[in-house]
């Protein structure tokens, strides 16, 4: 057994067990986020505010999309979350806001969300719930938990179950060909890149290419562009941060023409991919690992 369908399995029987030991509705509620800090509740959940657009996709998957009652300006898929009201920034929420939402959990993140923001949510006694995931596994196991923790554990195997189907349809498609050096790029200027703890790192190596920065720093290290010539990716990949028809963070690829040594440049193969869907531990990830896919193999996809 493959260890994401092992991460599955596990998941599922993990989720069964949650959902038998789960109070009834007026009993307290103790949970452990991913961080294993103990979150008390009063009971399920009712109204929940999410500053993570992972999570916000998550709960919209699980048919949940009753319970958010608030979520950030970043959180923009589905098209439906944007009735919600937003309480602003993942960096600076309007706090006065939020507690107008009179939330009963928010949900929160150590990678994007700040230590103040979850420390004054304690202060004003909002129990706030940290989610973290850096492998697919580790998505799997959010939403089995945002699951539990809006009442939707049976819609969590067929959502999971299908991502890992196309999971797996991506790694027999690639698995034939020759593994490319890929580098990929979150943001140029300072040249900021996936590390050993990046989720894209994760991806770039099931989607059948071998990431140059694979070993480097913790989750998004940054780069040189000597190290970069030096190692000489295949195919180049851009980050693209672009909204809509918002020019503000979209790749500048004429940046890059000129490294003409590159493997990459001289073959024509750079790139560009929309961040939203890369860089979001949620349902959307097997949609980031085949255009990755997609990428580094065309020829796996004719």
């Amino acid at each position: 057994m493959r260890p994401v369908y092992a991460a599955v399995a596990r998941v599922v029987v993990v989720t069964g067990l949650l959902a038998l030991l789960a109070p009834a509705v007026g009993e307290a509620l103790t949970l452990r986020d991913m961080l294993g800090r103990e979150v008390t509740l009063p009971g399920p959940p009712a109204r929940i505010v999410s500053l993570v657009p992972s999570a916000t996709e998550i709960i919209f998957s699980l048919g949940a999309e009753d319970r958010l009652v608030g979520r950030t300006d970043f959180c923009d898929h589905p098209a439906g979350v944007r009735h919600k009201p937003s309480v602003g920034g993942m960096v600076n929420p309007n706090l006065e806001t939020l507690v107008a939402l009179k939330p009963d959990l928010v949900i929160a993140t150590d990678e994007g969300n700040r230590e103040e923001t979850v420390r004054q949510l304690a202060r004003l006694r909002i129990p706030t719930y940290l989610v973290h995931a850096n492998r697919i596994a580790e998505t799997v196991d959010l939403i089995a938990r945002v699951g539990v923790l809006t009442g939707r554990e049976a819609a969590v195997a067929p959502l999971t179950g299908e991502m890992m189907r196309r999971v797996e349809a991506v790694r027999r498609a690639v698995a034939p060909f020759p593994r490319p050096r890929v580098l990929y790029v979150l943001w140029p200027e300072p040249l900021i890149v996936p590390g050993r703890a990046s989720i894209l790192t994760e991806l770039i190596d099931i989607a059948g290419g071998s990431s140059i920065t694979a070993g480097d720093g913790d989750a998004y290290p940054r780069f040189s562009l000597e190290a970069v010539v030096a190692r000489a990716p295949d195919v180049i990949i851009l980050a693209d941060h672009s909204t809509g028809t918002s020019a503000a963070g979209r790749p500048a690829p004429e940046q890059w023409q000129r490294l003409a040594s590159v493997p990459a440049i001289k073959a024509g193969r750079l790139h560009s991919a929309d961040l939203s869907i890369l860089h979001r531990y949620g349902p959307r990830v097997p949609d980031g690992l085949e255009t990755l896919a997609r990428i580094i193999h065309p020829e796996a996809f004719r």
